[in-house]
């Protein structure tokens, strides 16, 4: 039986209360500590447990506290050990642990999402869809003390993240501390992960052949805008084929060689762009080992557009979520923040699946808003954490997967979409040219008089 505090927080905030019970079944204290145990190879616990320092980095993450040192300062009775000795453990925390949360939290959270039903339709049935793009940290503070006497921006990390656009899952990621590596460098990596039936799709920074055969040889299939080092020999020449909203489609087939100098026959498609891209292009190619069977060019042309469902990921990231905190210098704790907002992503993403399983997809899709969701937790969740104790929370590490889903329904028809509505601005118009004064200031209500 749920506490009548509990109860007052599922009417009047159901939100935040699924926000809170998918951590906990995620990222639960114990389970935390036990994933740390089983992942992690050099680092280990004495007396800062795993579970304190994701903790306060999830406050951070989430918009509840400024920075790291106030997330402690809050908690210090709490956690019981120095300042010092936090960021010593978040500067230390290993890139595979890094890496392996966030394919945890998928990994927990997709059969919830399955048995909701709360996936988008599927993009190409009987494929694995998996979306690759690269994200650059932004630059930090200057407060280590190697970037004291520099005056050049400091990146502290670089990864390659992988998103399931159905489930709107972040699945993998591969993270690397030089955030000046090309991208390239972190294929090897992914490479292990295709499975048969996968069908990766990327842009043309990955566009290699060593990724493009790597995948083939693993009986999975790419979608990848062509980039002009990876030569080919036209088979056939190009044939129009149709149209998409964004273009003329036209299709050829072409070889190409791979390392080992053995030629692949490809479908290479062309899209005679409308409006000319941000960049000035005004045609996009595509490669892909797809059989003509599975997709025509005009699907895959518009198979590709859903590339940009990632962009869009990184965009809700960086407004609703504090996923790069520019006063960590140091790449594995910067990282490792990164990671975290993938988890925060991830749970917010099956607390959507909850509201499309519910409202219909088509609504949640157009009329939710991510920023609100975001407004919601943060206004909210830390009174409810002191009001709610923590062993009222265990129950959702305890509930089946059909158990969860039947809770997360119920929560989900509480929720009054109206207070998430998006208002989306209009077409920004050309502003006027500004008056010329001779004075710095003027005073607003001489104006407007």
């Amino acid at each position: 039986m749920l506490s009548q505090v509990f109860e007052r927080f599922v009417d009047k905030t159901p939100i935040s209360v699924m926000v809170r019970g998918m951590l906990e079944r995620v990222v639960g204290a114990d389970k935390l500590d036990a994933f740390f145990y089983r992942v992690a190879h050099k680092q280990y616990t004495r007396e800062l447990l795993f579970s304190t320092v994701f903790d306060l980095m999830c406050h951070v993450v989430c918009g509840m506290r400024p920075s790291i040192h106030a997330a402690y300062t809050s908690s210090l009775e709490e956690i019981g050990v120095s300042v010092t000795a936090v960021y010593d453990k978040l500067n230390g925390i290993e890139l595979t642990t890094t890496s392996a949360l966030v394919k945890e939290s998928a990994r927990e959270l997709m059969p919830l999402i399955e048995q909701m039903d709360g996936g988008l339709e599927p993009l190409l049935p009987g494929y694995r869809i998996k979306i690759l793009d690269g994200n650059c940290l932004g630059a930090t503070q200057h407060r280590i003390k190697p970037l004291r006497q520099i005056q050049a921006g400091a990146l502290p990390g670089k990864s390659l993240v992988v998103l399931d656009p159905v489930l709107m899952l972040a699945t993998d990621l591969f993270p690397c501390e030089d955030g000046h590596a090309q991208e390239r460098s972190l294929v090897d990596d992914v490479l292990w992960t295709v499975q048969k039936n996968d069908l990766w799709i990327t842009d043309r920074n990955l566009c290699t052949r060593r990724f493009a055969f790597g995948v083939k040889r693993r009986q999975a299939f790419f979608i990848v805008r062509h980039h002009q080092q990876v030569s080919f020999e036209a088979i056939t020449p190009f044939e129009r084929v149709g149209r998409v909203e964004t273009g003329k489609v036209y299709e050829q087939q072409v070889y190409v060689t791979d390392e080992q100098r053995h030629k692949h026959a490809l479908r290479r498609i062309r899209i005679e762009l409308d409006e000319p891209t941000c960049d000035g292009d005004e045609e996009s190619f595509l490669l892909t080992n797809l059989p003509d069977e599975a997709a025509d060019a005009c699907l895959i042309a518009q198979l590709y557009r859903k590339r940009w469902t990632i962009e869009g990921a990184f965009q809700e990231l960086a407004q609703n979520l504090c996923s790069e905190i520019n006063t960590l210098g140091y790449p594995k704790a910067a990282l490792f923040g990164f990671s975290v907002a993938l988890v925060a992503y991830n749970v917010q993403s099956t607390v959507k699946a909850a509201l499309r399983s519910v409202h219909g997809r088509e609504k949640i899709e157009q009329e939710f808003s991510g920023y609100y969701l975001a407004v919601e937790i943060g206004a909210t969740y830390e009174g409810m954490m002191i009001a709610i104790p923590e062993e009222d929370w265990t129950i959702f590490s305890r509930f089946s997967i059909p158990q969860l889903a039947t809770v997360m329904r119920q929560l989900a028809e509480k929720v009054r979409l109206a207070a998430f509505k998006k208002h989306p601005r209009g077409q920004k118009k050309k502003p006027p040219n500004p008056k010329k004064l001779k004075q710095p200031h003027v005073s607003t209500a001489k104006l407007l008089s």
